[in-house]
């Protein structure tokens, strides 16, 4: 089974690949979504992240906003990296496995945190997903979460696309339209399903 590994800065399009890898049937762990469900209700990172940053739990659950506003410091980041990671690592681990044990013909890890987090040596083939700053913007802003200043902040802490371009097996723009972004990815799929 060969493991891809989806990556890109935030509004770079990921979800658009990641889509076309679920509409081969690939399965999809998405690292955003894991990351929510350790912050939720019950969740795994819940009780560690209130216990290194009092105040940011509200009803049982991590409260993003408050975490946002005390995460000022690089330390303070690295501090909540050393919590959250490993959990995310293990449920990559387990992702895997399961896809191992349904007998996939691949498996995706959709982490924009993929080489940040030195987990491209975990992947077979690192697929990055980049476009132009300008486009970049313009997607996170239309979501309406973030102001631009926030939108910058996260851009500035994530490795430069052209890094991530650089270690890359393939790079998909995404620049364009969803259509010319899927027919990037149309040969790699073709090649693992052959």
């Amino acid at each position: 089974m060969m493991v891809l590994g989806l990556t890109g800065g935030i509004g770079m399009g990921k979800s658009t690949a990641a889509a076309a890898f679920r509409r081969a049937r690939f399965p999809v762990f998405d690292a955003d979504a894991e990351v929510h469900r350790l912050y939720a209700k019950g969740g795994r990172a819940v009780y560690p992240i209130e216990a290194a940053f009092p105040g940011v739990v509200i009803d049982g659950q991590v409260d993003r906003g408050r975490l946002r506003a005390v995460l000022g410091q690089p330390s303070e980041l690295a501090r909540l990296e050393r919590i959250v990671h490993p959990l995310v690592h293990r449920a990559q681990n387990e992702f895997v496995a399961r896809a191992r044990r349904h007998r996939a013909r691949a498996a995706v890890i959709d982490n924009p945190l993929l080489l940040e987090m030195g987990d491209a040596w975990r992947v077979d083939f690192v697929v990055v997903v980049s476009a132009p700053r300008a486009v970049q913007m313009q997607r996170v802003r239309r979501r309406g979460t973030m102001t631009t200043a926030q939108i910058a902040g996260v851009i500035a802490r994530q490795m430069p696309d052209a890094e991530k371009r650089r270690r890359a097996d393939l790079v998909v723009r995404t620049g364009l339209s969803r259509y010319h972004s899927r027919r990037q990815l149309t040969p790699l799929i073709a090649k693992i399903l052959a």
